[in-house]
Protein backbone atom coordinates (compact mmCIF):
# COMPACT_ATOMS: atom_id res chain seq x y z
CA UNK A 1 0.00 0.00 0.00
CA UNK A 2 1.38 3.42 -0.90
CA UNK A 3 1.73 5.70 2.09
CA UNK A 4 2.71 9.26 2.86
CA UNK A 5 6.13 7.82 3.68
CA UNK A 6 6.61 6.38 0.18
CA UNK A 7 8.17 9.51 -1.28
CA UNK A 8 11.62 8.05 -1.88
CA UNK A 9 11.43 7.65 -5.64
CA UNK A 10 14.85 8.47 -7.05
CA UNK A 11 13.67 8.42 -10.66
CA UNK A 12 11.36 10.52 -12.74
CA UNK A 13 10.40 9.83 -16.34
CA UNK A 14 8.94 12.12 -18.97
CA UNK A 15 6.44 11.43 -21.72
CA UNK A 16 9.04 10.54 -24.36
CA UNK A 17 9.09 11.20 -28.10
CA UNK A 18 5.66 10.93 -29.70
CA UNK A 19 4.97 8.07 -32.08
CA UNK A 20 2.20 8.47 -34.63
CA UNK A 21 0.63 5.55 -36.43
CA UNK A 22 0.24 6.06 -40.18
CA UNK A 23 -3.48 6.67 -39.66
CA UNK A 24 -2.81 9.25 -36.95
CA UNK A 25 -0.24 11.00 -39.17
CA UNK A 26 -2.72 11.19 -42.04
CA UNK A 27 -5.32 12.62 -39.69
CA UNK A 28 -2.84 15.24 -38.45
CA UNK A 29 -2.00 16.23 -42.03
CA UNK A 30 -5.69 16.42 -42.91
CA UNK A 31 -6.29 18.74 -39.96
CA UNK A 32 -3.40 20.96 -41.08
CA UNK A 33 -4.86 21.13 -44.58
CA UNK A 34 -8.32 22.00 -43.20
CA UNK A 35 -6.66 24.83 -41.26
CA UNK A 36 -5.35 26.37 -44.47
CA UNK A 37 -2.15 24.45 -45.22
CA UNK A 38 -1.84 22.83 -48.64
CA UNK A 39 -0.72 19.29 -49.33
CA UNK A 40 1.77 20.64 -51.87
CA UNK A 41 3.37 22.97 -49.33
CA UNK A 42 3.63 20.14 -46.82
CA UNK A 43 5.42 18.03 -49.44
CA UNK A 44 7.75 20.88 -50.33
CA UNK A 45 8.56 21.41 -46.66
CA UNK A 46 9.18 17.71 -46.13
CA UNK A 47 11.49 17.52 -49.14
CA UNK A 48 13.49 20.56 -48.06
CA UNK A 49 14.00 19.05 -44.61
CA UNK A 50 15.01 15.72 -46.14
CA UNK A 51 17.55 17.38 -48.48
CA UNK A 52 19.13 19.10 -45.49
CA UNK A 53 19.33 15.82 -43.55
CA UNK A 54 20.77 13.99 -46.56
CA UNK A 55 23.46 16.61 -47.04
CA UNK A 56 24.45 16.43 -43.40
CA UNK A 57 24.64 12.63 -43.49
CA UNK A 58 26.25 12.00 -46.87
CA UNK A 59 27.33 15.24 -48.52
CA UNK A 60 27.97 15.46 -52.26
CA UNK A 61 27.43 11.83 -53.21
CA UNK A 62 25.90 11.05 -56.61
CA UNK A 63 22.38 9.83 -55.90
CA UNK A 64 19.77 7.51 -57.35
CA UNK A 65 16.28 8.38 -56.11
CA UNK A 66 13.75 5.54 -56.23
CA UNK A 67 10.22 6.87 -56.63
CA UNK A 68 6.92 5.07 -56.25
CA UNK A 69 3.53 6.15 -57.59
CA UNK A 70 2.19 7.66 -54.36
CA UNK A 71 3.05 10.61 -52.16
CA UNK A 72 6.24 8.95 -50.93
CA UNK A 73 7.33 8.98 -54.56
CA UNK A 74 6.29 12.64 -54.75
CA UNK A 75 8.66 13.33 -51.86
CA UNK A 76 11.33 11.55 -53.88
CA UNK A 77 10.87 13.74 -56.98
CA UNK A 78 10.99 16.86 -54.81
CA UNK A 79 14.17 15.65 -53.08
CA UNK A 80 15.75 14.90 -56.46
CA UNK A 81 14.98 18.47 -57.55
CA UNK A 82 16.44 19.85 -54.33
CA UNK A 83 19.67 17.87 -54.62
CA UNK A 84 20.11 18.80 -58.30
CA UNK A 85 19.64 22.48 -57.37
CA UNK A 86 22.67 22.05 -55.12
CA UNK A 87 24.68 20.95 -58.15
CA UNK A 88 24.77 17.24 -57.30
CA UNK A 89 24.50 14.48 -59.90
CA UNK A 90 21.06 12.93 -59.41
CA UNK A 91 19.11 10.26 -61.27
CA UNK A 92 15.53 9.15 -60.76
CA UNK A 93 14.10 5.67 -61.23
CA UNK A 94 10.37 5.00 -60.88
CA UNK A 95 8.32 1.87 -60.36
CA UNK A 96 5.27 3.55 -61.93
CA UNK A 97 4.07 7.01 -62.94
CA UNK A 98 2.86 9.36 -60.23
CA UNK A 99 -0.87 9.94 -60.60
CA UNK A 100 -2.38 11.40 -57.42
CA UNK A 101 -1.75 14.95 -56.22
CA UNK A 102 0.50 16.43 -55.04
CA UNK A 103 2.89 13.69 -56.18
CA UNK A 104 1.94 14.22 -59.86
CA UNK A 105 2.83 17.92 -59.63
CA UNK A 106 6.19 17.10 -58.08
CA UNK A 107 6.91 14.59 -60.84
CA UNK A 108 6.37 17.28 -63.49
CA UNK A 109 8.95 19.50 -61.77
CA UNK A 110 11.64 16.89 -62.35
CA UNK A 111 13.15 17.87 -65.70
CA UNK A 112 15.50 14.94 -66.02
CA UNK A 113 15.09 11.43 -67.34
CA UNK A 114 13.04 8.92 -65.36
CA UNK A 115 14.54 5.44 -65.59
CA UNK A 116 12.60 2.24 -65.17
CA UNK A 117 13.16 0.86 -61.67
CA UNK A 118 13.80 -2.60 -63.09
CA UNK A 119 16.70 -1.29 -65.19
CA UNK A 120 18.15 1.37 -62.89
CA UNK A 121 21.89 1.36 -62.42
CA UNK A 122 23.13 1.72 -58.83
CA UNK A 123 24.74 4.84 -57.36
CA UNK A 124 26.89 5.60 -54.30
CA UNK A 125 23.77 6.96 -52.59
CA UNK A 126 20.36 5.33 -52.99
CA UNK A 127 17.38 7.33 -51.75
CA UNK A 128 14.44 5.02 -51.14
CA UNK A 129 11.17 6.88 -51.77
CA UNK A 130 9.21 3.98 -53.23
CA UNK A 131 6.59 3.35 -50.56
CA UNK A 132 5.76 5.13 -47.34
CA UNK A 133 4.37 4.28 -43.94
CA UNK A 134 0.92 3.41 -45.25
CA UNK A 135 2.04 0.29 -47.12
CA UNK A 136 -0.06 -2.72 -46.09
CA UNK A 137 0.59 -5.23 -48.87
CA UNK A 138 3.74 -7.16 -49.79
CA UNK A 139 6.14 -5.70 -52.33
CA UNK A 140 5.47 -6.90 -55.86
CA UNK A 141 7.92 -9.42 -57.32
CA UNK A 142 9.16 -6.82 -59.83
CA UNK A 143 9.89 -4.23 -57.12
CA UNK A 144 11.45 -6.83 -54.84
CA UNK A 145 13.73 -8.01 -57.65
CA UNK A 146 14.83 -4.45 -58.43
CA UNK A 147 15.61 -3.75 -54.78
CA UNK A 148 17.54 -6.98 -54.51
CA UNK A 149 19.68 -5.95 -57.48
CA UNK A 150 20.51 -2.64 -55.77
CA UNK A 151 21.20 -4.18 -52.37
CA UNK A 152 24.70 -3.41 -51.13
CA UNK A 153 25.43 -0.97 -53.95
CA UNK A 154 25.77 2.13 -51.78
CA UNK A 155 24.52 4.06 -48.79
CA UNK A 156 20.75 3.90 -48.41
CA UNK A 157 18.57 6.70 -47.07
CA UNK A 158 14.91 5.85 -46.58
CA UNK A 159 12.30 8.57 -46.96
CA UNK A 160 9.79 8.31 -44.10
CA UNK A 161 10.36 4.54 -43.77
CA UNK A 162 12.25 1.77 -45.54
CA UNK A 163 10.02 0.59 -48.38
CA UNK A 164 8.43 -2.70 -47.40
CA UNK A 165 8.27 -2.01 -43.65
CA UNK A 166 4.82 -1.56 -42.16
CA UNK A 167 4.63 1.84 -40.51
CA UNK A 168 2.05 0.53 -38.07
CA UNK A 169 3.73 -2.65 -36.85
CA UNK A 170 7.32 -2.75 -38.13
CA UNK A 171 6.64 -6.02 -39.94
CA UNK A 172 8.61 -6.68 -43.13
CA UNK A 173 6.40 -6.98 -46.20
CA UNK A 174 9.12 -8.55 -48.30
CA UNK A 175 12.87 -7.95 -48.09
CA UNK A 176 13.35 -4.17 -47.82
CA UNK A 177 16.64 -2.39 -48.33
CA UNK A 178 18.37 -1.80 -45.00
CA UNK A 179 18.64 1.96 -44.52
CA UNK A 180 21.70 3.66 -43.13
CA UNK A 181 19.46 6.60 -42.24
CA UNK A 182 15.71 7.18 -42.26
CA UNK A 183 14.18 10.65 -42.51
CA UNK A 184 10.78 10.44 -40.81
CA UNK A 185 8.31 13.23 -41.46
CA UNK A 186 6.47 14.89 -38.59
CA UNK A 187 7.08 12.15 -36.02
CA UNK A 188 8.48 8.68 -35.63
CA UNK A 189 6.10 5.84 -36.47
CA UNK A 190 5.75 2.55 -34.57
CA UNK A 191 7.27 0.77 -37.55
CA UNK A 192 10.56 2.59 -37.01
CA UNK A 193 11.08 1.12 -33.55
CA UNK A 194 9.44 -2.32 -33.72
CA UNK A 195 9.92 -5.61 -35.55
CA UNK A 196 12.03 -5.43 -38.69
CA UNK A 197 11.94 -1.65 -38.44
CA UNK A 198 14.45 -1.88 -35.61
CA UNK A 199 17.07 -3.32 -37.95
CA UNK A 200 16.10 -1.58 -41.20
CA UNK A 201 15.85 2.07 -40.16
CA UNK A 202 19.46 2.98 -39.37
CA UNK A 203 19.90 6.43 -37.87
CA UNK A 204 16.50 8.03 -37.30
CA UNK A 205 16.03 11.71 -38.10
CA UNK A 206 12.67 13.43 -37.59
CA UNK A 207 11.99 16.24 -40.06
CA UNK A 208 9.47 18.77 -38.79
CA UNK A 209 6.92 19.69 -41.45
CA UNK A 210 4.68 22.01 -39.45
CA UNK A 211 2.03 19.44 -38.51
CA UNK A 212 1.05 19.28 -34.80
CA UNK A 213 1.70 15.85 -33.31
CA UNK A 214 -0.66 14.92 -30.49
CA UNK A 215 -0.18 11.31 -29.48
CA UNK A 216 -1.11 8.78 -26.82
CA UNK A 217 1.76 6.60 -28.03
CA UNK A 218 5.36 7.46 -27.10
CA UNK A 219 8.85 6.05 -27.05
CA UNK A 220 10.12 5.33 -23.54
CA UNK A 221 12.65 8.06 -22.71
CA UNK A 222 15.74 7.90 -20.56
CA UNK A 223 14.68 8.25 -16.90
CA UNK A 224 16.13 11.03 -14.79
CA UNK A 225 17.66 10.44 -11.37
CA UNK A 226 17.03 12.87 -8.57
CA UNK A 227 18.87 13.33 -5.32
CA UNK A 228 17.24 11.71 -2.34
CA UNK A 229 16.46 13.99 0.61
CA UNK A 230 18.94 13.85 3.50
CA UNK A 231 16.34 12.35 5.87
CA UNK A 232 15.77 9.34 3.60
CA UNK A 233 15.53 5.98 5.35
CA UNK A 234 15.03 2.44 4.12
CA UNK A 235 11.24 2.53 4.26
CA UNK A 236 11.08 5.77 2.29
CA UNK A 237 13.17 4.06 -0.37
CA UNK A 238 10.53 1.37 -0.57
CA UNK A 239 9.80 -1.94 1.12
CA UNK A 240 9.24 -4.89 -1.23
CA UNK A 241 7.88 -8.31 -0.30
CA UNK A 242 8.78 -11.03 -2.82
CA UNK A 243 6.55 -14.08 -2.75
CA UNK A 244 8.96 -16.96 -3.23
CA UNK A 245 8.03 -19.96 -5.32
CA UNK A 246 9.24 -23.50 -4.87
CA UNK A 247 12.93 -23.30 -3.78
CA UNK A 248 13.56 -26.53 -5.70
CA UNK A 249 12.65 -24.80 -8.97
CA UNK A 250 15.67 -22.53 -8.92
CA UNK A 251 16.42 -19.00 -7.84
CA UNK A 252 13.84 -17.06 -9.85
CA UNK A 253 12.38 -15.24 -6.84
CA UNK A 254 15.89 -14.57 -5.52
CA UNK A 255 16.76 -12.84 -8.79
CA UNK A 256 13.61 -10.76 -8.41
CA UNK A 257 14.53 -9.83 -4.86
CA UNK A 258 18.14 -8.96 -5.67
CA UNK A 259 17.03 -6.83 -8.62
CA UNK A 260 14.60 -4.93 -6.38
CA UNK A 261 17.46 -4.16 -3.98
CA UNK A 262 19.79 -3.04 -6.75
CA UNK A 263 17.04 -0.90 -8.32
CA UNK A 264 16.88 1.16 -5.15
CA UNK A 265 14.41 -0.48 -2.77
CA UNK A 266 15.43 0.12 0.82
CA UNK A 267 14.20 -3.20 2.19
CA UNK A 268 13.44 -6.45 0.35
CA UNK A 269 12.00 -9.50 2.07
CA UNK A 270 11.59 -12.97 0.60
CA UNK A 271 8.44 -14.69 1.80
CA UNK A 272 8.62 -18.48 1.68
CA UNK A 273 10.40 -21.60 2.84
CA UNK A 274 13.77 -21.18 1.13
CA UNK A 275 17.00 -20.83 3.04
CA UNK A 276 19.59 -19.72 0.47
CA UNK A 277 20.08 -16.09 -0.47
CA UNK A 278 21.94 -14.21 -3.20
CA UNK A 279 22.70 -11.35 -0.81
CA UNK A 280 23.08 -10.99 2.93
CA UNK A 281 20.97 -7.83 2.73
CA UNK A 282 17.89 -9.82 1.70
CA UNK A 283 15.50 -10.52 4.57
CA UNK A 284 13.59 -13.80 4.92
CA UNK A 285 10.22 -14.43 6.51
CA UNK A 286 7.78 -17.34 6.62
CA UNK A 287 4.39 -17.29 4.96
CA UNK A 288 2.73 -16.61 8.31
CA UNK A 289 5.03 -13.66 8.95
CA UNK A 290 4.50 -12.49 5.37
CA UNK A 291 0.73 -12.37 5.85
CA UNK A 292 1.29 -10.18 8.91
CA UNK A 293 3.52 -7.85 6.86
CA UNK A 294 0.66 -7.21 4.45
CA UNK A 295 -0.89 -5.07 7.16
CA UNK A 296 2.28 -2.98 7.49
CA UNK A 297 1.53 0.34 5.84
CA UNK A 298 5.20 0.64 4.90
CA UNK A 299 4.97 -2.30 2.46
CA UNK A 300 5.16 -0.62 -0.94
CA UNK A 301 4.99 -3.37 -3.58
CA UNK A 302 4.78 -7.13 -3.95
CA UNK A 303 6.04 -9.12 -6.97
CA UNK A 304 4.58 -12.59 -7.34
CA UNK A 305 5.12 -15.31 -9.92
CA UNK A 306 8.80 -16.07 -10.49
CA UNK A 307 9.24 -19.74 -9.61
CA UNK A 308 5.65 -19.95 -8.35
CA UNK A 309 4.04 -23.36 -8.99
CA UNK A 310 0.38 -24.09 -9.58
CA UNK A 311 -0.36 -25.41 -6.09
CA UNK A 312 -2.58 -24.55 -3.14
CA UNK A 313 -0.03 -22.15 -1.65
CA UNK A 314 0.50 -20.26 -4.90
CA UNK A 315 -3.23 -19.93 -5.52
CA UNK A 316 -3.83 -18.77 -1.95
CA UNK A 317 -1.15 -16.08 -2.13
CA UNK A 318 -2.40 -14.73 -5.45
CA UNK A 319 -6.00 -14.63 -4.23
CA UNK A 320 -4.91 -12.90 -1.01
CA UNK A 321 -2.89 -10.23 -2.84
CA UNK A 322 -5.59 -9.55 -5.42
CA UNK A 323 -7.95 -8.88 -2.53
CA UNK A 324 -5.59 -6.30 -1.02
CA UNK A 325 -4.48 -2.82 -2.00
CA UNK A 326 -0.67 -3.10 -2.17
CA UNK A 327 0.72 -2.56 -5.71
CA UNK A 328 1.54 -5.84 -7.44
CA UNK A 329 3.82 -7.03 -10.23
CA UNK A 330 2.42 -10.29 -11.60
CA UNK A 331 4.72 -12.47 -13.69
CA UNK A 332 5.53 -16.05 -14.71
CA UNK A 333 3.75 -18.65 -12.55
CA UNK A 334 1.22 -16.13 -11.26
CA UNK A 335 0.26 -15.27 -14.83
CA UNK A 336 -0.38 -18.95 -15.46
CA UNK A 337 -2.68 -19.02 -12.41
CA UNK A 338 -4.48 -15.91 -13.67
CA UNK A 339 -5.26 -17.64 -16.95
CA UNK A 340 -7.87 -19.68 -15.09
CA UNK A 341 -9.50 -16.59 -13.55
CA UNK A 342 -8.57 -13.49 -15.63
CA UNK A 343 -11.57 -11.56 -14.28
CA UNK A 344 -9.82 -11.50 -10.88
CA UNK A 345 -7.47 -8.76 -12.11
CA UNK A 346 -10.33 -6.56 -13.25
CA UNK A 347 -12.02 -6.71 -9.85
CA UNK A 348 -8.82 -6.16 -7.83
CA UNK A 349 -8.33 -2.97 -5.84
CA UNK A 350 -4.54 -3.07 -6.02
CA UNK A 351 -2.61 -1.23 -8.75
CA UNK A 352 -1.20 -4.01 -10.94
CA UNK A 353 1.52 -4.45 -13.57
CA UNK A 354 1.33 -7.63 -15.68
CA UNK A 355 4.60 -8.62 -17.41
CA UNK A 356 3.86 -11.42 -19.91
CA UNK A 357 6.05 -12.65 -22.72
CA UNK A 358 4.28 -13.71 -25.91
CA UNK A 359 3.44 -17.21 -24.70
CA UNK A 360 1.98 -15.98 -21.43
CA UNK A 361 0.11 -13.23 -23.22
CA UNK A 362 -1.39 -15.75 -25.64
CA UNK A 363 -2.63 -17.91 -22.78
CA UNK A 364 -4.28 -14.94 -21.09
CA UNK A 365 -5.57 -12.90 -24.01
CA UNK A 366 -4.99 -14.80 -27.26
CA UNK A 367 -2.19 -14.41 -29.79
CA UNK A 368 -0.95 -10.79 -29.95
CA UNK A 369 -0.65 -11.02 -33.74
CA UNK A 370 1.13 -8.49 -35.92
CA UNK A 371 -0.34 -5.44 -34.17
CA UNK A 372 1.22 -5.83 -30.74
CA UNK A 373 0.28 -2.29 -29.77
CA UNK A 374 -3.42 -2.93 -30.29
CA UNK A 375 -3.16 -6.26 -28.48
CA UNK A 376 -1.45 -4.78 -25.41
CA UNK A 377 -3.84 -1.82 -25.34
CA UNK A 378 -6.86 -4.13 -25.46
CA UNK A 379 -5.42 -6.31 -22.67
CA UNK A 380 -4.86 -3.28 -20.44
CA UNK A 381 -8.40 -2.03 -21.05
CA UNK A 382 -9.81 -5.48 -20.33
CA UNK A 383 -7.95 -6.02 -17.06
CA UNK A 384 -7.61 -2.49 -15.71
CA UNK A 385 -3.90 -3.22 -15.22
CA UNK A 386 -0.76 -1.91 -16.85
CA UNK A 387 0.39 -4.57 -19.32
CA UNK A 388 4.06 -4.86 -20.30
CA UNK A 389 4.26 -7.17 -23.31
CA UNK A 390 7.91 -8.20 -23.39
CA UNK A 391 9.90 -8.46 -26.59
CA UNK A 392 12.75 -6.90 -28.58
CA UNK A 393 10.62 -3.77 -28.38
CA UNK A 394 8.46 -4.05 -25.27
CA UNK A 395 4.96 -2.56 -25.30
CA UNK A 396 3.71 -0.89 -22.12
CA UNK A 397 -0.03 -0.19 -22.15
CA UNK A 398 -2.13 1.59 -19.52
CA UNK A 399 -5.86 1.05 -19.02
CA UNK A 400 -6.57 4.65 -20.05
CA UNK A 401 -5.20 4.03 -23.56
CA UNK A 402 -1.69 5.39 -23.19
CA UNK A 403 0.99 3.19 -24.73
CA UNK A 404 4.78 3.39 -24.67
CA UNK A 405 7.35 1.39 -26.61
CA UNK A 406 10.76 0.61 -25.14
CA UNK A 407 13.34 -0.20 -27.79
CA UNK A 408 16.29 0.65 -25.52
CA UNK A 409 17.26 -2.97 -25.18
CA UNK A 410 19.63 -5.67 -26.38
CA UNK A 411 19.26 -9.21 -27.61
CA UNK A 412 21.60 -10.27 -24.79
CA UNK A 413 18.62 -9.96 -22.44
CA UNK A 414 17.01 -13.01 -24.07
CA UNK A 415 18.26 -15.35 -21.36
CA UNK A 416 16.62 -17.42 -18.64
CA UNK A 417 15.72 -15.38 -15.57
CA UNK A 418 15.93 -12.01 -17.30
CA UNK A 419 12.19 -11.46 -16.92
CA UNK A 420 12.41 -12.24 -13.18
CA UNK A 421 14.94 -9.43 -12.86
CA UNK A 422 12.63 -7.02 -14.71
CA UNK A 423 9.85 -7.91 -12.29
CA UNK A 424 12.07 -6.94 -9.34
CA UNK A 425 13.10 -3.64 -10.90
CA UNK A 426 9.50 -2.62 -11.52
CA UNK A 427 8.52 -3.65 -7.99
CA UNK A 428 11.25 -1.44 -6.51
CA UNK A 429 10.06 1.56 -8.49
CA UNK A 430 6.45 0.92 -7.48
CA UNK A 431 7.50 0.70 -3.83
CA UNK A 432 9.21 4.07 -4.14
CA UNK A 433 5.94 5.67 -5.20
CA UNK A 434 6.05 5.66 -9.00
CA UNK A 435 2.78 5.00 -10.80
CA UNK A 436 2.38 1.55 -12.40
CA UNK A 437 2.73 2.99 -15.92
CA UNK A 438 5.84 5.01 -15.05
CA UNK A 439 7.39 2.15 -13.06
CA UNK A 440 6.90 -0.24 -15.98
CA UNK A 441 8.35 2.25 -18.47
CA UNK A 442 11.35 3.17 -16.34
CA UNK A 443 11.92 -0.46 -15.35
CA UNK A 444 11.98 -1.59 -18.98
CA UNK A 445 14.53 1.12 -19.83
CA UNK A 446 16.81 0.30 -16.88
CA UNK A 447 16.65 -3.42 -17.69
CA UNK A 448 17.49 -2.75 -21.33
CA UNK A 449 20.39 -0.45 -20.48
CA UNK A 450 21.87 -3.09 -18.19
CA UNK A 451 21.63 -5.66 -20.98
CA UNK A 452 23.34 -3.28 -23.40
CA UNK A 453 26.17 -2.80 -20.91
CA UNK A 454 26.42 -6.53 -20.22
CA UNK A 455 26.92 -7.52 -23.85
CA UNK A 456 27.58 -11.04 -25.12
CA UNK A 457 27.66 -13.68 -22.43
CA UNK A 458 25.18 -11.84 -20.23
CA UNK A 459 23.19 -14.00 -17.83
CA UNK A 460 20.30 -12.87 -15.67
CA UNK A 461 22.49 -12.95 -12.54
CA UNK A 462 24.63 -10.19 -14.08
CA UNK A 463 21.83 -7.69 -14.58
CA UNK A 464 21.30 -6.66 -10.93
CA UNK A 465 25.04 -6.08 -10.54
CA UNK A 466 24.96 -3.75 -13.56
CA UNK A 467 22.08 -1.63 -12.22
CA UNK A 468 24.20 0.63 -9.94
CA UNK A 469 26.22 1.76 -12.96
CA UNK A 470 23.01 2.28 -14.95
CA UNK A 471 21.53 4.41 -12.17
CA UNK A 472 24.76 6.34 -11.64
CA UNK A 473 24.76 7.30 -15.34
CA UNK A 474 21.32 8.94 -15.22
Amino acid sequence: MLTDDAGGAMLTIGAGRPLLTPAAMRAAEDEAIKSGESALRLMERAAAAAVLAIQRFSPNLPALVLCGPGNNGGDGYAIACGLRALGLPVRVAASAAAKAEPAATMATRWAGEVELLEAARPAPLIIDALFGTGLTRPLTPAVAAAMERLRGAGLVIAIDIASGISGATGAALGTPLVADMTVAFGALKPGHVMGAGLTHSGRLVVAEIGVPTIADLHLVPRPQRRQLPPDTHKYRRGSVLVIEGDPQLGGAAQLTALAALRAGAGLVTLIGTGTESLAAALMRRSDTQGVALLADRRTGAIPIGPGLPDDERGRAWLERLLGGSTPLVIDAGALALLAKHPEAVRSAQAPIVLTPHDGEFSTLFGEPGADRIAAARAAAARTGAVVLLKGSASIIAAPDGRVAINNHAAAWAATAGSGDVLTGIIAALLAQGMSPFDAARAGAWLHGDAAIRGGPGLIADDIPALLPNVLESL
